[in-house]
This record gives C-alpha cells, sequence and structure tokens, in this order.
C-alpha cells in the first residue's frame, strides 16, 4: 500500500506570516496537531506542531493567568518564529511500511507529503497510519486472533491454512512474527469468527502449539537481533 492511498488530501495549512494564536485556532477547529507551512505556490517550507506553540507561550497563560504583557508578546510571534524549517517529508510513492519505519526512527506524529517539485500533496499521521493497518488486517469486523507456533519449515502456512478453510471460516488477515526459540515462527491468523473450538482443536491434532495471544511479548525476542 502507498501512501497516496492512505495519507490526508484535504491539508490545513499556514503561512509563515500566520500568528501563533491563528494557528493554535486552526488546531483546535479542526482537531489537528500539525499544521505545514506553505508559500503562495504551496510549496512546503516548514511545519508548526501544537507541542512547539506550547512551548513558546509564557508559563502565566498556560496556567490561565491574567498577564496582559504575556498575552501580548505571545500574540506578536508568528509561525515563523516557532515552525521546524525544511522537515522530512515522504513522497506519495513511499510504502505505509516506509512510513511507519520513518515514524519509529525519527519519532514523529506525522510527515508532509510532497512532490518531486517540493510541493505539499497531503500529510501522512499516526492517525492515518491505524486507519490503513485496521483496514489491512481486517480488524474492524469482530472477530478472533489466534497464536499458532510453527517450526520454520516449507509448508507449514499451507497446512494451516488448509485446515482453517476446510472449517468454512474465513480470514481477516494472517501475520507471522519471529520467536525467541531458533527455527520457530508464530503465526498470528485472524479469523472472521468467534466460533473456534473445532479448528483449535484440529490444530492441535495436527501438532500445532497454540499461545495466548494475549500474553504475547515481543520484548522477548534476542536483544541482538
Amino acid at each position: 500500500m502507498f501512501v497516496s492511498r492512505s495519507m490526508t488530501r484535504k491539508v490545513i495549512t499556514v503561512s509563515k506570516e500566520n500568528t501563533l494564536g491563528e494557528a493554535q485556532e486552526q488546531m483546535r477547529a479542526h482537531n489537528i496537531r500539525h499544521l505545514p507551512v506553505v508559500e503562495a505556490d504551496n510549496r512546503l517550507v516548514g511545519i508548526v506542531t501544537d507541542r512547539d506553540i506550547r512551548t513558546a507561550m509564557p508559563p502565566s497563560l498556560i496556567k490561565g493567568q491574567d498577564d496582559p504583557r504575556a498575552r501580548e508578546r505571545f500574540a506578536q510571534l508568528t509561525v515563523a518564529d516557532v515552525m521546524t524549517p525544511d522537515p522530512m517529508t515522504i513522497s506519495p510513492s513511499h510504502t505505509l511500511q516506509d512510513a511507519l519505519l520513518m515514524i519509529q526512527e525519527k519519532r514523529v506524529g506525522a510527515f508532509p507529503v510532497v512532490d518531486q517539485h517540493g510541493k505539499l500533496t497531503g500529510i501522512l499521521s499516526v492517525r492515518d497510519l491505524l486507519r490503513a493497518f485496521t483496514n489491512v488486517l481486517g480488524i474492524g469486523q469482530p472477530g478472533t486472533l489466534l497464536c499458532i507456533l510453527v517450526e520454520e519449515k516449507v509448508g507449514q502456512m499451507k497446512r494451516i491454512v488448509d485446515t482453517i478453510t476446510e472449517e468454512g471460516i474465513s480470514f481477516g488477515s494472517i501475520l507471522v512474527a519471529r520467536y525467541w526459540e531458533e527455527d520457530k515462527r508464530a503465526v498470528f491468523p485472524y479469523l472472521l469468527t468467534n466460533n473456534v473450538i473445532r479448528v483449535k482443536q484440529k490444530l492441535r491434532d495436527l501438532g500445532f502449539t497454540l499461545l495466548d495471544p494475549m500474553k504475547w511479548y515481543l520484548d522477548q525476542l534476542p536483544k541482538n537481533e
């Protein structure tokens, strides 16, 4: 899946000349935390976040105290005073996997999406990623998540899929994760049914180990991997 299919296309933006008060009001009105800063030709020149604005606010205003001088100083600040210039961006042709890794690595909440000319075409936030992966994984529909421990060898996935489909059960998704024992993997099928007693027993009869997915801890993976 590409960023262009999941990004927010209708982007609320500001200019460098807007005051921080105006930027803050835009965030409140649209329930957002990031505002791309653009020039008249929609070329991206920066980004301002709610954290940037809070950092620039005098403590007295944050505490709700009546401080005319502090209020006046804050009113004179513009987006240009606090924005991050030339922010990290992402291309519409990047995949959602690329975006997920970038957000994790850079620890940001959103990426402006720009074309090859540096013009803003959208914005991709953590909220957009969550919505996209919810759709991909099919977890918006009622169902049951299984966790099956398998040996890492050819044919194991087919045995699992055949066993489940023989019961007339549809898949919402299926994921494979590393396991902390060598030569093993954990398979997570999300089944679009709550009636899984028979299929779980059939999988056990085939020699598979079923784990409780609620007790799955990725932090138990080897630290050197």
